[in-house]
């Protein structure tokens, strides 16, 4: 297939690129400051949008490289934040209005950066910095809970059903944690990890993955995490050579992609 961005290459390195969660919508941001939106259909000789890709809009967000940007679970919004800032934009896709969040009380950040989205669309969780975890109202915006994990946290997901948030700490450690109680349930140490980057939790709920400094995937199934401190890897995944800086499973849980921004073309399907 021809690049999906092929009508407004990014002038800057990309950091996101999403699928719409309902729409036949690709989305692209980066650090050029702005948001695009292409159209992408399935792929067929005689479609001329398979191979076109068409640019529905790009939004600008003036003197603000963008460090990420998500749909929401619904596909109304698009949330951004940037590379050096407290604040964080809300792009409303229906009414097109662009809604700066100029700052969360009670989240004492320099930066507000990385943050995950729980699969029920309720939360919005802030990785903060000296291991604070912030859980905001994705309606209001509005700080609820803040958790610590020991170390600093580099990597966060929603388990599938929402009902819990793991913790992937820069020290090797996995924090779980009740999302109703945001008490810790568990914590185990991934295995051989010097320095934690990355983590995934397939959709199905069976395995959790952790990517480390070393280029190493570790495998585990779920359960096993869930009781033991030091779970042993269902398999170790040793193919990258620098920092496993992406981990993510297929919709099916057949397929797990690693990756590491750090090479060129570092990416394997596993």
């Amino acid at each position: 297939c021809l690049p999906a961005n092929q009508e407004r290459f990014a002038n800057g390195r990309l950091a996101t690129v999403q699928f719409h969660p309902s729409a036949q919508v690709v989305m692209t941001a980066g650090h050029d400051r702005s948001v695009s939106f292409f159209q992408v259909k399935n792929f067929n000789l005689y479609s001329v949008d398979g191979i076109r890709n068409p640019r529905i809009q790009s939004i600008y967000l003036e003197s603000f490289p963008i460090y990420k940007a998500r749909f929401s679970v619904d596909g109304e919004q698009v949330i951004a934040t940037g590379t050096h800032h407290k604040m964080f934009f809300v792009y409303d896709m229906m009414s097109g209005n662009i809604i700066p969040i100029q700052k969360v009380r009670g989240v004492d950040e320099r930066f507000i950066r990385d943050f995950e989205l729980s699969p029920d669309g309720s939360f919005m969780l802030v990785t903060g910095t000296s291991g604070y975890l912030h859980l905001l109202s994705m309606k209001t915006k509005e700080l609820i809970s803040t958790m610590k994990v020991n170390g600093r946290s580099t990597a966060s997901a929603f388990a599938p059903d929402g009902s819990k948030i793991y913790s992937y700490s820069k020290e090797g450690e996995v924090f779980i944690w009740d999302v109703r109680s945001r008490k810790c349930l568990h914590k185990f140490e991934d295995e051989g990890s010097l320095e934690g980057k990355c983590f995934a939790v397939s959709k199905n709920n069976q395995y959790v993955a952790c990517g480390s400094s070393s280029g190493v995937v570790n495998l585990y199934t779920t359960d096993v995490c869930l009781k033991e401190n030091r779970p042993k890897p269902v398999k170790a995944i040793m193919n990258l050579v620098t920092s496993a800086t992406c981990v993510t499973f297929n919709p099916t849980t057949e397929i797990l992609a690693v990756a590491s921004r750090e090479s060129d073309e570092a990416v394997k399907l596993v």
